[in-house]
């Protein structure tokens, strides 16, 4: 089996679960946590993968690293997860319980990138723009900087991103000085 289809049905069954407990929203924001702690700690990664800890011990480290309670549905998926050694998809796992928590509540990842920190009201003027075109999602709205962009901003909804940033108007003039 490929690593897309584990993580998805896992992440079906987590869902599904959740919804029969009410807990959908709360399950959620805490895997939304741990994609988010699972990317960058490595030393994380190191003892959920060390085969000599004992399966419970990586369930608590797991626990504490998203702020879940002990005893929880999200504390026995987890510790399942673990046990059928399928602990590297974790991350994977919880990002493709976000996406389709996502989905059934009409919710849309908008990400923002500016050279430099924006005032919120330049943010709900690039929010209104969108939701203008793309219609009235809900947005989980994210703000990113990169001095690297120059000036302008990056929009990525989902898949689509819209680039007005003084870097790739820079690159378009030099593409069209070459040719």
């Amino acid at each position: 089996m490929n690593d897309g289809l584990i993580p998805k049905r896992y992440a079906k069954a987590l869902y599904k679960l959740a919804k029969e407990n009410g807990d959908t929203q709360e399950i959620y924001e805490l895997l939304k946590t741990m994609s988010r702690g699972l990317k960058g700690l490595d030393d994380v990664k190191r003892v959920m993968l060390n085969p000599k800890i004992p399966n419970e011990d990586k369930g608590k480290v797991m626990m504490q690293v998203i702020g879940a309670q002990p005893g929880s549905s999200l504390d026995k998926f987890i510790l399942l997860v673990i046990k059928n050694n399928r602990t590297e998809l974790l991350r994977k796992i919880a990002l493709s319980y976000v996406n389709i928590y996502r989905e059934e509540h009409n919710i849309a990842k908008l990400e923002i990138t500016t050279a430099t920190q924006l005032p919120q009201e330049k943010i709900d003027n690039i929010v209104a723009v969108v939701k203008q075109h793309l219609g009235d999602l809900t947005y989980e709205i994210e703000h990113k900087i990169d001095p690297e962009l120059i000036g302008g901003f990056t929009v990525k909804v989902g898949d689509t991103l819209l680039n007005a940033s003084v870097k790739n108007e820079l690159n378009q003039l030099r593409l069209k000085l070459i040719s």
